[in-house]
């Protein structure tokens, strides 16, 4: 599908794709989440902070764009309703297209849609339980 917007000074067309753009983050429960992000700071360099590491590259546009590693609490409720110890964050450029669009398909869509300063996020599950995070990211908030 494609939009057209326009500019002050021209017409642009843009794709606007109701699919996973990238991987925004791993997520994973462990028994200490501070003790695991020092270990992964002073023996592989992560630059941790309270959420975890965010990595930073660039994406094929040349964009800034970042996924975030983050270990939880081994007893968080945040992966609910899957019982697996991880959950993937995956990016998306239109959230609210795909969410339509899975839910058209069947696909069980889990809360509602949530709004930061950093992006939107929405949540699925697979057809094995496991709950799946999609975000469509606003880069330029970390910055």
């Amino acid at each position: 599908m494609e939009a057209i917007f326009y500019t002050e000074t021209k017409k642009v067309k843009e794709e606007i794709e109701e699919k996973v753009t990238g991987i925004g983050g791993l997520f994973f429960k462990c028994e200490n989440p501070s003790e695991l992000k020092e270990w992964y700071k002073k023996h592989l360099g992560f630059n941790t902070d309270d959420w975890g590491s965010t990595f930073w590259w660039k994406d094929k546009n040349g964009t800034d764009a970042s996924t975030q590693w983050s270990p939880f609490k081994k007893d968080t409720d945040y992966f609910n309703p899957s019982k697996k110890d991880y959950m993937f964050n995956y990016r998306v450029s239109n959230l609210e297209r795909l969410l339509e669009k899975l839910k058209n398909e069947g696909v069980t869509l889990v809360g509602e849609i949530e709004k930061y300063e950093y992006g939107k996020f929405g949540w699925i599950t697979d057809p094995e339980g496991n709950k799946i995070e999609l975000w469509e990211p606003i880069d330029k908030a970390f910055k």
